[in-house]
């Protein structure tokens, strides 16, 4: 049996005191991750990178099944209670809705999944939006999603804004993290 990897976590992160943050893992600078989520890549050969300014509200959970990794692109925002199962490739600049779920999928830079959806072993092209309460799976022609409306882009970035000055205002309760790393490299 191997030994679980400590949790690299960037000091100017924020995790809240009630999260939990276990496995194999890299937390970049100016990340949010907040009360009761879950954080997990502690089963054998996982990894989890969450890259710099990224927002992980209350409730989410992120796991990385055995053997797979997950990755979630710099400023990319988790909203209360949304689920990320690996294997998982989120790019940069993503927003999953409260309550949805991603499962064995890429979404490509600027995806957004509303609320309550379900997005399983599919690819979601760059600025495309899953819209609430959806599913998509694996046959679906993805390239047929809607693009991102621009009310969307600002309604994403206003929450992006909103979690960050959250970060400065509570400060850093992370550990450190390894020298010369800034929570990038896996992505």
């Amino acid at each position: 049996m191997t030994t679980p990897t400590s949790p690299r976590i960037s000091p100017r992160a924020f995790v809240d005191p009630s999260a939990t943050v276990l496995g194999d893992m890299i937390i970049g600078d100016d990340v949010y991750v907040g009360p009761n989520a879950s954080i997990r890549a502690d089963e054998p050969c996982s990894q989890i990178a969450i890259g710099p300014q990224c927002i992980v509200q209350d409730d989410v959970a992120i796991h990385a099944l055995r053997g797979s990794k997950v990755r979630i692109g710099p400023g990319t925002t988790l909203a209360q209670g949304a689920i990320v199962h690996g294997p998982c490739a989120i790019g940069e600049g993503c927003f999953i809705g409260s309550g949805s779920v991603v499962s064995r999928c890429t979404l490509m830079d600027g995806a957004v999944v509303l609320p309550r959806a379900l997005v399983s072993q599919a690819l979601v092209p760059t600025s495309r939006m899953v819209d609430t309460g959806a599913v998509v799976e694996g046959g679906l022609n993805s390239a047929d999603l809607p693009e991102v409306p621009e009310h969307l882009c600002r309604f994403v970035e206003s929450v992006r804004q909103a979690n960050r000055r959250r970060v400065r205002m509570y400060g850093n309760r992370g550990g450190p993290i390894e020298a010369g790393s800034q929570g990038q490299e896996a992505l």
